[in-house]
């Protein structure tokens, strides 16, 4: 029973940033509906790995929910999600802005029928400003926040992230803001739902912090520094002997001294061109050799071993093969296994973060498509078996 028993979710989510916020509810006990198209389905469903034609990411984006199918470009799919929108407490869509209305589910007319219907709204730009209707994917808006800018190398391009950084950090944007709609209506009190309007470049875009301070203030420019970062040194991932990586941040005095210490060299402790974090920002290039010298010189396991020793802040760089090995993440239980009816089980990312006294659950994986419609529109909604019958005929459901 985790701590979001009974909040009640309907998700018109497609691909990545709605299903993820629809999966953090479902992990932490909320009851998920999702729809999908009744012919096409997710396009997540398209996407590889799969193993024996069955696709694999979707198992875990869209674990812990019930999957229905609903055409929501026909007037009688419309009317239908009309009438079940009285049961839930929030709504998930990440269509491009317009559609709902054009659908006519927009938000006056959910509200009229659901007045504590909070209603959360995911696109590429938001809702307003010039860009609103432009089709919105998570690359374009990695590009846009700024981020690839200054990410790779400085003689390189600039790098996009190799998974959908952007739409999984709207999700969890989705979330916490729905979260607090919930809050100012059941607990503050005014019992009205509201409008979220997430989008994907925004998302990204607030997690650099002293950058726009920096430009308004100073004007700043962040260029590409590979695993360096001019504000911290040293900081790099180190290659050693073995063709392995550690990563070390020592940004801070104290953790600065213990590498210093662990690392042997005098130089380091000596030279006031290290003696502060600003000093050895100045001279990152010396001091990053004087590292690099120190782990091309040892194996990972005897770099990790002596600079463990000394209480330093490294680790090394993890592939999934070795997470899968690693006694933390299994004590942590940061992957979990869980019954599946394709393969009997699989692994996936446990529920994060931990509740001591009411924990998340991953209950099961993503399904077969409008596997719980029958259940949902017949048992739940109060469809007749006629109804059921002509909606499908009619490729509604």
């Amino acid at each position: 029973m985790g701590p979001l028993t009974g909040l009640q979710v309907l998700e018109l989510g497609n691909m990545i940033a709605a299903p993820t916020a629809g999966c953090l509810f479902g992990d932490f006990g909320a009851r998920v509906v999702k729809v999908e198209h009744p012919v096409l389905g997710d396009d997540l469903r398209r996407w590889p790995p799969a193993k024996d034609d069955v696709p694999l990411w979707w198992k875990v984006t869209n674990r812990n929910k019930d999957l229905i199918t609903l055409d929501l470009s026909k007037p009688a799919g419309q009317e239908l999600c009309r009438r079940i929108v009285s049961r839930f407490d929030v709504l998930i869509e990440n269509f491009r802005p317009g559609t709902l209305e054009r659908w006519g589910l927009g938000y006056d007319v959910l509200s009229a029928i659901n007045p504590r219907l909070i209603l959360v709204r995911i696109s590429g730009y938001g809702q307003t400003g010039p860009y609103a209707k432009r089709p919105g994917y998570g690359t374009v808006a990695e590009a846009m926040s700024g981020v690839p800018s200054f990410t790779g190398a400085p003689d390189g391009p600039p790098t996009l992230s190799a998974f959908p950084l952007v739409d999984s950090l709207a999700g969890m944007f989705a979330v916490q803001a729905a979260m607090m709609a919930i809050y100012e209506r059941d607990v503050a009190g005014s019992g009205r739902g509201q409008v979220i309007d997430v989008s994907l470049f925004e998302s990204m875009f607030r997690l650099l912090d002293s950058q726009v301070i920096g430009y308004d203030q100073l004007g700043l420019i962040k260029q590409r520094m590979g695993n360096r970062m001019a504000e911290d040194s040293p900081r790099n991932a180190y290659r050693t002997s073995d063709g392995e990586y550690v990563a070390i941040s020592a940004g801070s005095q104290r953790t600065y001294a213990r590498l210093a210490q662990a690392i042997g060299d005098p130089v380091m402790s000596s030279d006031p061109r290290f003696a502060t974090n600003e000093a050895r920002c100045l001279n990152a290039d010396v001091l990053d050799d004087i590292v690099a010298q120190w782990f091309a010189g040892r194996t990972l396991r005897e770099a990790i071993e002596q600079l463990e020793a000394a209480d330093v802040v490294a680790g090394a760089v993890y592939d999934i093969a070795r997470i899968f090995a690693d006694p933390h993440y299994a004590a942590r239980e940061a992957i979990v296994g869980v019954p599946d009816p394709d393969f009997g089980e699989i692994h996936m990312q446990g529920v994060v973060p931990k509740f001591s006294r009411t924990p998340g659950e991953v209950r099961h994986p993503g399904g077969a498509k409008g596997e719980a419609g029958r259940g949902f529109f017949c048992d739940e909604v109060g469809l007749s078996e006629a109804e059921w019958s002509d909606l499908t005929t009619a490729g509604v459901v």
